[in-house]
């Protein structure tokens, strides 16, 4: 089985995010096209096939699951 690059010290993480449909976007250097995998609980790490590493990560509804969070430390 050939190696995964995850994460080889990126010089920097990009992030956007959509506040209207809360989702951030996580991206390690600048933004690329690649494959998500939706892996559950609202995580899709990107992944470039050619070079086979993982160049990013969605996460959706990261507000949402603050929010309810703090509502269960009260």
């Amino acid at each position: 089985m050939d190696a995964t690059t995850i994460l080889d010290k990126a010089d920097a993480i990009d992030w956007d995010d959509d506040q209207e449909a809360d989702v951030l976007y996580l991206s390690i250097g600048a933004p690329r096209p690649a494959m998500g995998l939706d892996i559950g609980d609202g995580l899709v790490p990107r992944f470039d096939e050619e070079r086979r590493e993982v160049v990013g990560l969605t996460v959706i509804g990261p507000r949402d699951r603050l929010l309810r969070g703090l509502d269960e430390r009260d």
